[in-house]
């Protein structure tokens, strides 16, 4: 009974803490709530079960603070995303792992078990093989760009057609070697599902596989007979499934879209190269662009997050506002690597929340805005999401700077964004663009203004 009653405490502050995380104002408070929650869930389990597997916990936890405590210290900010791919992969291979071992330590199991049991052996593999790709991908250890292997449309088929099979089978016939067999197709499965995933829609395909994990979770608390990891697993699944919702309507694309549109995608034919003029200008150009406009917004992306670069565009906005410039930031719900990633950023810097704008605030008030500065940011900007349907990623919403009176574009060099998609922005004759390191050219700013 008192086991039941902690359990309902750790769910009581897992709820708590999605609350409070869907806040800017109460996200941190939110952070700590689930933290206890996770420290009560875990002193529970290692109280309940000490009679029997207690130096096998403790085994657990050391390995967990050793590992987990200094890769959460030493990750940068731009790598978070692979992180959690990381630590999603894990947790589905845990679920499944799991799943293994009380298959073969239960001698009589009831049909709903063996369910159970091959959903999440299934599910949590594919979660880990999916996320392992995921991260390769974002760590461009790999490609970023969509694999389509020889037949690999075939293979994924063949794969998710066999593992129906095998759970069905295993069902049936209660076998060890079946059930492995299984965990091995599911392994394949989730590489061929993510590999067709490319560019920007990778967070999303982290999203999905987030989800996925959840549900392996709450399937392997009903073998378990585990009240907790069922309410802490549907929450994973659930929080999971409704972002990966929105990020794909932030990305104005179906879900289906993004995972298997490149199964469809034909090859484009290169035209010949075609030398291309663009307009750069210089810190003293920018500074005089920036400090005599009424009205500017910044769209911060990947880049700035690299350069570490967000306590010198606030200081730059500040100056400029200390001049009477009225100044915003345009924050697209997929910049960056995942959602929120330049909320938090700027957060950081202690940027005031009210500033943050979001597509609706910002683009119907575009052609009034002076100047755009768009620091590290590429494909939210493109205009080509907007105007060319042969696009990959057409029907993006976007930022619409291109239709700003003026546009300062901050690069280190020509390469395309995440996507890999050529930006027709850089060619615009009202765009400027100021290369170089974006915390360096801000610092840079900062003093020019100041000369003003």
């Amino acid at each position: 009974m008192t086991v039941q009653l902690m359990y309902l405490v750790a769910s009581v502050c897992f709820v708590l803490a999605l609350k409070g995380l869907s806040s800017p104002k109460y996200a941190r408070y939110g952070n700590f709530i689930g933290a206890f929650g996770m420290l009560v869930a875990v002193v529970t389990a290692y109280l309940h079960g000490v009679v029997h597997n207690g130096l096998w916990i403790l085994i657990a936890i050391a390995l967990g603070v050793v590992v987990g405590i200094p890769a959460a210290r030493s990750v940068k900010m731009t790598a978070i995303p692979q992180m959690v791919a990381l630590f999603n992969g894990v947790g589905g291979a845990a679920a499944a792992l799991v799943a293994l071992a009380e298959f073969f330590a239960v001698p009589d199991t009831t049909v709903m078990f063996r369910l159970a049991t091959v959903l999440t052996v299934l599910i949590g593999s594919v979660s880990f093989s999916g996320s392992v790709v995921t991260f390769l991908k974002l760590q461009e250890l790999m490609t970023t760009r969509p694999v389509l292997l020889p037949a690999g449309q075939q293979l994924a088929i063949a794969a998710g057609v066999s593992s129906v099979a095998l759970c069905a089978l295993t069902m049936a016939v209660p076998n060890g070697f079946l059930l492995w067999l299984l965990a091995v197709v599911g392994l394949a499965l989730g590489v061929l599902f993510v590999l067709p995933v490319g560019g920007a829609d990778v967070p999303i395909a982290i999203s999905l596989l987030n989800a996925f994990t959840g549900l392996a979770v709450a399937a392997s608390g009903y073998v378990l007979a585990n009240t907790l990891l069922i309410v802490a697993g549907t929450l994973v699944g659930a929080s999971g499934t409704i972002l990966t919702r929105l990020m794909a309507q932030a990305m104005g694309r179906s879900l289906a879209n993004i995972l298997f549109g490149a199964f469809k995608a034909t090859a484009v034919v290169a035209q010949g190269e075609e030398q291309r003029t663009v307009k750069s200008g210089t810190v003293e150009d920018v500074a005089i662009l920036l400090g005599y406009a009424n009205n500017v917004v910044v769209v911060p992306g990947y880049g700035l997050a690299v350069a570490q670069a967000q306590h010198a565009v606030r200081e730059l906005v500040s100056q400029l506002e200390r001049r009477g410039v009225a100044v915003s930031y345009g924050i697209h719900p997929v910049a960056g690597r995942m959602p929120g990633h330049m909320n938090v950023l700027l957060a950081e810097a202690d940027v005031p929340y009210e500033q943050l704008k979001e597509l609706d605030d910002v683009n119907p008030g575009i052609t009034s805005v002076d100047v755009a500065v768009v620091v590290g940011a590429n494909d939210v900007v493109n205009p080509g999401a907007r105007d060319e349907p042969a696009s990959p990623i057409y029907g993006m919403p976007i930022f619409d700077v291109d239709r700003a009176k003026s546009v300062v574009f901050m690069k280190r060099s020509m390469r395309p964004g995440f996507a890999g998609v050529d930006n027709e922005l850089l060619y615009n004759p009202k765009t400027t663009l100021l290369f170089g390191d974006a915390k360096d050219s801000l610092t840079k700013l900062l003093a020019a203004v100041k000369q003003l």
